[in-house]
């Protein structure tokens, strides 16, 4: 082996060490702080978003991620990957930690670890003004309806008999393609439904009352860092205890009920 390549082979090795006894993504190179690398889908107000203008990522899921990384010591490197790209990048270890309103479910935690739920979330719809056909979930039936690719509420409409799905890249997509009588309802998570009628002065839909489901969201982490999933539940734990996690919480959903 050429003497250039052993060096490149031990720097190499002295680089992978590092990163598997900080259990997270290594030294920043400016600052010399360690660095959490993050995985979001910045596309699913309030939870991440970029308004036009703004350097930063915003939202419920970005002030959370920031505050867990300050109480664990790191500096936070949000990434901006597909929803559907988000348990690859952590299986290969592009991202440390993935937070993008991720449902904790049992198919996912065959591939990942979670840490504690931070958010209860459920399944509603909105639907145009006008219409009158679907009040409840019952009457889907024979209808189209909109989902997010990869989402729980695509798969929990395909167990719906009858419902014709076109699975879009983003809640947006959804939206424009109702107001556009593409579709004749949004199926998505609570909060991204109330958000989207509420801020964004929206006109011409409604969000139904029903919930389809209850779930929990969490933040996930490759299957093998327990060690980064004790140091994510504990930091989790001393933001709720501080009230720091309800003062994030109230800031984009208002006080808990």
């Amino acid at each position: 082996m050429k003497k250039w390549m052993k060096a490149f082979a031990l720097a190499a090795i002295c680089v992978l060490s590092a990163v598997t006894l900080a259990g997270c993504g290594g030294q920043g190179a400016d600052s010399g702080k360690k660095v959490l690398k993050v995985g979001s889908s910045i596309d699913f107000a309030p939870f991440e978003f970029q308004d036009e203008g703004q350097k930063e990522y915003q939202g419920f899921d970005m002030d959370l991620i920031r505050a867990l990384g300050k109480e664990m010591g790191y500096e936070v490197e949000v990434n901006n990957l597909p929803f559907d790209g988000l348990i690859p990048a952590l299986q290969n270890k592009t991202v440390d930690v993935a937070i993008s309103g991720m449902t904790i479910n049992d198919e996912r935690k065959e591939n990942v670890l979670f840490s504690d739920p931070y958010y209860q979330a459920g399944l509603t719809m909105v639907v145009r003004d006008d219409e009158q056909a679907i009040q409840k979930f019952t009457d889907l039936k024979g209808h189209k309806v909109a989902v997010q690719i990869g989402t729980t509420s695509a798969e929990e409409v395909k167990k719906i008999e009858g419902v014709e799905i076109h699975e879009l890249n983003t809640p947006a997509d959804c939206f424009t393609e109702l107001k556009a009588r593409g579709v004749d309802a949004v199926v998505n998570d609570r909060p991204v439904n109330d958000y989207y009628i509420q801020k964004s002065g929206a006109t011409g839909v409604k969000a139904l009352p029903e919930r389809l489901t209850a779930e929990d969201y969490g933040i996930a982490m490759p299957k093998d860092n327990a060690e980064l999933q004790k140091k994510v539940n504990e930091a989790l734990k001393k933001l709720k205890d501080s009230g720091e996690y309800d003062k994030i919480y109230a800031k984009w959903f208002g006080e808990q009920k």
